[in-house]
């Protein structure tokens, strides 16, 4: 099986590569059931986590370096003609443990405060400004009771609101839990504020702004997931 946090890595690995130097395939999630891309180097094997723009190159790097500099992960930032991207390493085993405190890549947190951007847009323009901000003060009401962290006060929501989440910089830490919950409340606001679930579909129209693998990933894990009959 996979173990996405790779425990018992000691050193830690920094390269940056050209995609001529790498293989690129995918693997079956053990946890989400479904096929996730990652980039084998001289007999490592790296999962993906943020992707970049190539007008994003600083971006890119610093998410790398904190990575491994701050938080001690090994690292891949794969430099391609038309993008950059970040990988952070796996273990290939048998063990059957798996980490509990395993957290969901980037591009789900960026694809859930991209849906959260657009929903209040949506709003502001067709219900008015007085009712995005009764909106966003439903949102930082949710976010309290949910507990999700770094967003449960006013600052964090406006904060959420206005940030361009492909940077990959400053993002709430949500594991996949929290993801799915965040965009369940999300989708129930929605609902209230327009009257129906139409403002919900469809998603991919919403995530124009992020990189074609990334929406492809998203896509496939939000119609393997619980949120698939709202999100659609």
């Amino acid at each position: 099986m996979v173990n996405f946090d790779a425990p018992g890595v000691v050193a830690v690995v920094m390269f940056i590569l050209k995609r001529q130097d790498v293989e690129i395939s995918s693997i079956l999630h053990p946890k989400r059931e479904q096929q996730v891309p990652v980039l084998h180097y001289q007999g490592q094997t790296f999962r993906l986590i943020s992707v970049f723009k190539a007008s994003q190159e600083e971006e890119a790097k610093a998410l790398w370096r904190d990575l491994t500099d701050n938080r001690g992960k090994a690292c891949v930032l794969l430099e391609e003609a038309e993008r950059f991207s970040v990988w952070g390493k796996i273990r290939l085993d048998n063990s059957e443990s798996e980490d509990n405190q395993e957290t969901s890549p980037v591009l789900l947190i960026q694809a859930a405060i991209m849906l959260l951007q657009s929903v209040y847009l949506d709003i502001e323009e067709f219900l008015g400004v007085r009712q995005a901000a009764m909106f966003e003060k439903d949102m930082v009401e949710t976010c309290r009771q949910k507990q999700y962290p770094q967003t449960s006060t006013p600052d964090a929501i406006r904060y959420l609101l206005n940030v361009n989440p492909l940077q990959g910089n400053q993002l709430p830490r949500w594991n996949q839990e929290h993801v799915i919950s965040f965009l369940s409340e999300l989708h129930r606001l929605g609902k209230i504020y327009f009257g129906n679930t139409s403002f919900a579909s469809p998603v991919v129209d919403r995530l124009v702004e992020m990189a074609e693998g990334d929406r492809s990933v998203f896509i496939s894990w939000l119609n393997q997931s619980p949120l698939s009959q709202i999100w659609s």
